[in-house]
């Protein structure tokens, strides 16, 4: 990539990105955020550190999980009544206003052992989804932006299994030497259908990078350990990373919880991005994995910062976290930033990783 110098001409506004903070505005940037991004996560120095609002998430209406979930992002909205009901399996979800997403309806687990999976889980016909009408209605808007294209795909392989089983019961199956090897199977029939969900991903709209769903831990600590991720989980994550590496699609895992210890088993499924909670010590997972894995990082600013104090703090992070950035490359992940801070962020990277 040619390296420019950076101009104050760049923050010229040519519009403005829709962001879970409000508009933000879209500099005269040498290259899109997009392909900033991307050179990023090919090895390359970018032009400035990438950030969230660099992504346009599409989540389509068309995914059962993502109604069920209460999560969709594209033209064409759920309203809070339509939130909630069944996913792809059947399985019912109902969605709770103060947590804003949905759980699986308690009590009334579909399986009660993994043995059961084969006669009572039922696979959907994702042929019968409108995957065109989707595709035109999101077209430009959603779709081949000057952002990067990252699609959601809920549930993941061990909330899958939660939502089959609830948590006490998946837990349970993940280390019952009774049901493990069900857990396999079942685990292995999900792949294929996620991986035959995403051939329709990228056929249809042309994503750049899947952003898998499946938490893995509470606030102070994992679900299970790491020999029990390497053995349940780690095989099959990795049949999709691979596919997805095959086509020319990214990886990021979304995975919450106090997961420090798992890093390891996401490296080794192939995750090319995590950007884990606050309880995490980022810090420390960069200097010991950041040259085998991208971590989406906060950066840490006082509330209605003045622009003093938004220079100071990106500052701080950028000599934290963005030393090496061909090497141990980040990006910041904080969902809200002060439009200032945002400022500083750009121009205080363009200035440092091309002068």
């Amino acid at each position: 990539m040619e390296r420019v110098k950076y101009s104050e001409k760049e923050l010229v506004h040519t519009g403005e990105y829709l962001t879970p903070g409000g508009p933000m505005p879209r500099y005269a940037t040498p290259i899109t955020a997009r392909e900033n991004y991307l050179a990023m996560l090919k090895g390359e120095k970018p032009l400035w550190l990438p950030i969230y609002y660099d992504f346009r998430t599409f989540v389509p209406r068309i995914i059962p999980d993502n109604v069920a979930r209460g999560f969709v992002i594209e033209t064409n909205t759920l309203s809070r009544e339509e939130m909630g009901g069944k996913d792809m399996f059947g399985v019912e979800w109902e969605y709770i206003d103060i947590a804003g997403g949905s759980m699986v309806k308690p009590g009334t687990p579909l399986l009660e052992d993994a043995s059961e999976w084969k006669e009572k889980v039922k696979f959907p016909d994702i042929e019968a989804w409108d995957w065109e009408g989707c595709a035109a209605r999101n077209e430009g808007k959603f779709l081949h932006t000057d952002r990067v294209t990252t699609m959601w795909m809920f549930t993941g392989l061990f909330e899958r299994l939660i939502s089959f089983m609830d948590f006490e019961g998946a837990a349970m199956a993940l280390i019952d030497e009774d049901q493990k090897e069900d857990v396999h199977e079942l685990f292995g029939r999900l792949c294929d259908l996620y991986i035959q969900i995403i051939v329709k991903y990228k056929q249809y709209f042309d994503l750049d990078v899947l952003y898998f769903h499946d938490d893995w831990g509470a606030q102070r600590a994992p679900f299970f350990s790491l020999d029990t991720c390497r053995e349940m989980i780690v095989p099959y994550l990795k049949r999709i990373t691979d596919y997805c590496h095959e086509n020319g699609i990214f990886f990021e895992f979304h995975c919450c919880g106090k997961n420090e210890l798992l890093v390891p088993a996401m490296i080794e499924a192939g995750v090319d991005v995590w950007a884990g909670q606050i309880m995490n010590d980022k810090k420390a997972l960069h200097d010991q994995y950041g040259e085998k894995i991208v971590l989406g990082v906060d950066i840490d600013f006082p509330e209605n910062p003045t622009d003093e104090q938004a220079a100071k703090a990106v500052a701080d992070f950028l000599e934290t976290y963005a030393g090496n950035m061909e090497k141990a490359p980040v990006y910041c992940c904080t969902l809200i930033m002060p439009q200032n801070v945002r400022e500083q962020l750009y121009i205080q990277s363009r200035k440092m990783f091309n002068e």
